[in-house]
Protein backbone atom coordinates (compact mmCIF):
# COMPACT_ATOMS: atom_id res chain seq x y z
CA UNK A 1 0.00 0.00 0.00
CA UNK A 2 2.86 2.39 0.81
CA UNK A 3 4.42 1.92 -2.65
CA UNK A 4 1.10 2.54 -4.37
CA UNK A 5 0.57 5.69 -2.28
CA UNK A 6 4.04 6.94 -3.23
CA UNK A 7 3.32 6.21 -6.87
CA UNK A 8 0.12 8.27 -6.64
CA UNK A 9 2.01 11.19 -5.05
CA UNK A 10 4.72 10.89 -7.73
CA UNK A 11 2.15 10.85 -10.54
CA UNK A 12 0.25 13.83 -9.20
CA UNK A 13 3.56 15.63 -8.67
CA UNK A 14 4.36 15.40 -12.39
CA UNK A 15 1.34 17.62 -12.99
CA UNK A 16 1.01 19.77 -9.86
CA UNK A 17 2.85 19.99 -6.55
CA UNK A 18 -0.05 21.77 -4.88
CA UNK A 19 -2.16 18.62 -5.32
CA UNK A 20 0.55 16.01 -4.66
CA UNK A 21 1.36 17.10 -1.11
CA UNK A 22 -2.23 17.06 0.23
CA UNK A 23 -2.80 13.73 -1.52
CA UNK A 24 0.22 12.27 0.23
CA UNK A 25 -0.94 13.62 3.58
CA UNK A 26 -4.43 12.21 2.98
CA UNK A 27 -2.90 8.83 2.15
CA UNK A 28 -0.90 9.02 5.41
CA UNK A 29 2.49 8.80 3.72
CA UNK A 30 5.50 9.92 5.76
CA UNK A 31 6.21 13.63 5.11
CA UNK A 32 9.79 13.04 3.95
CA UNK A 33 8.55 10.46 1.43
CA UNK A 34 5.84 12.87 0.28
CA UNK A 35 8.37 15.62 -0.29
CA UNK A 36 10.73 13.34 -2.21
CA UNK A 37 8.04 11.68 -4.33
CA UNK A 38 6.34 14.97 -5.20
CA UNK A 39 9.66 16.65 -6.06
CA UNK A 40 10.80 13.71 -8.21
CA UNK A 41 7.46 13.69 -9.99
CA UNK A 42 7.74 17.42 -10.68
CA UNK A 43 11.28 17.00 -11.99
CA UNK A 44 10.16 14.24 -14.36
CA UNK A 45 7.39 16.53 -15.60
CA UNK A 46 9.88 19.36 -16.08
CA UNK A 47 12.27 17.13 -18.05
CA UNK A 48 9.49 15.89 -20.33
CA UNK A 49 8.26 19.42 -21.02
CA UNK A 50 11.76 20.79 -21.65
CA UNK A 51 12.66 18.14 -24.19
CA UNK A 52 9.34 18.13 -26.02
CA UNK A 53 8.67 21.84 -25.61
CA UNK A 54 11.94 22.94 -27.14
CA UNK A 55 11.14 21.11 -30.37
CA UNK A 56 7.62 22.51 -30.44
CA UNK A 57 8.92 26.06 -29.84
CA UNK A 58 11.45 25.73 -32.67
CA UNK A 59 8.76 24.42 -35.02
CA UNK A 60 6.38 27.27 -34.10
CA UNK A 61 9.10 29.88 -34.62
CA UNK A 62 9.94 28.43 -38.04
CA UNK A 63 6.28 28.27 -39.00
CA UNK A 64 4.96 31.57 -37.64
CA UNK A 65 8.02 33.66 -36.79
CA UNK A 66 8.84 35.39 -33.52
CA UNK A 67 6.34 37.39 -31.52
CA UNK A 68 6.86 40.73 -29.82
CA UNK A 69 7.10 40.49 -26.04
CA UNK A 70 5.79 43.30 -23.91
CA UNK A 71 4.19 43.90 -20.58
CA UNK A 72 4.70 42.87 -17.00
CA UNK A 73 5.78 39.28 -17.68
CA UNK A 74 8.54 40.42 -20.01
CA UNK A 75 9.77 42.97 -17.44
CA UNK A 76 9.84 40.28 -14.75
CA UNK A 77 11.71 37.93 -17.08
CA UNK A 78 14.24 40.64 -17.91
CA UNK A 79 14.77 41.44 -14.24
CA UNK A 80 14.88 37.96 -12.63
CA UNK A 81 15.51 35.57 -15.52
CA UNK A 82 15.78 31.81 -15.23
CA UNK A 83 16.68 31.83 -11.54
CA UNK A 84 13.62 33.82 -10.51
CA UNK A 85 11.34 31.77 -12.73
CA UNK A 86 12.76 28.49 -11.47
CA UNK A 87 12.44 29.38 -7.81
CA UNK A 88 9.02 31.02 -7.97
CA UNK A 89 7.11 29.23 -10.73
CA UNK A 90 6.57 25.86 -8.98
CA UNK A 91 4.84 27.67 -6.14
CA UNK A 92 3.02 30.38 -8.09
CA UNK A 93 1.93 28.82 -11.39
CA UNK A 94 3.16 25.24 -11.15
CA UNK A 95 6.26 23.56 -12.49
CA UNK A 96 4.78 22.52 -15.86
CA UNK A 97 3.48 25.99 -16.74
CA UNK A 98 6.63 27.64 -15.42
CA UNK A 99 8.70 25.37 -17.64
CA UNK A 100 6.57 26.23 -20.66
CA UNK A 101 7.05 29.94 -19.89
CA UNK A 102 10.82 29.47 -19.63
CA UNK A 103 10.91 27.65 -22.95
CA UNK A 104 8.76 30.31 -24.62
CA UNK A 105 11.16 33.02 -23.41
CA UNK A 106 14.10 31.09 -24.85
CA UNK A 107 15.75 30.07 -21.58
CA UNK A 108 18.84 27.87 -21.96
CA UNK A 109 17.76 24.25 -21.43
CA UNK A 110 20.43 23.32 -18.89
CA UNK A 111 19.80 26.37 -16.70
CA UNK A 112 16.03 25.95 -16.96
CA UNK A 113 16.27 22.31 -15.87
CA UNK A 114 18.56 23.18 -12.96
CA UNK A 115 16.55 26.08 -11.54
CA UNK A 116 13.11 24.58 -12.14
CA UNK A 117 14.24 21.36 -10.44
CA UNK A 118 15.69 23.26 -7.50
CA UNK A 119 12.50 25.29 -7.23
CA UNK A 120 10.41 22.11 -7.31
CA UNK A 121 12.47 20.54 -4.53
CA UNK A 122 12.26 23.65 -2.34
CA UNK A 123 8.54 24.14 -2.94
CA UNK A 124 7.82 20.47 -2.32
CA UNK A 125 9.72 20.56 0.96
CA UNK A 126 8.05 23.81 2.04
CA UNK A 127 4.54 22.67 1.14
CA UNK A 128 5.05 19.32 2.84
CA UNK A 129 6.42 20.96 5.98
CA UNK A 130 3.52 23.42 6.12
CA UNK A 131 0.96 20.68 5.49
CA UNK A 132 2.44 18.25 8.01
CA UNK A 133 2.72 20.94 10.68
CA UNK A 134 -0.85 22.03 10.05
CA UNK A 135 -2.07 18.45 10.26
CA UNK A 136 -0.06 17.91 13.45
CA UNK A 137 -1.58 21.10 14.88
CA UNK A 138 -5.12 19.93 14.16
CA UNK A 139 -4.39 16.50 15.64
CA UNK A 140 -2.93 18.04 18.80
CA UNK A 141 -6.08 20.15 19.28
CA UNK A 142 -8.17 16.99 19.41
CA UNK A 143 -6.15 15.48 22.23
Amino acid sequence: MEFLSLLVVFGIGTVELWAAVPAGLALRVHPVAISLAAALGAIVGIVVIVFTGERVRDWLLRRFGGAQRAGRLDRLWTRYGVIGLGLCAPLLVGAPLGTVLGISFGAPTDRLLLWMSLGAVLCSAGLTLAGAMGLYGFESLGR
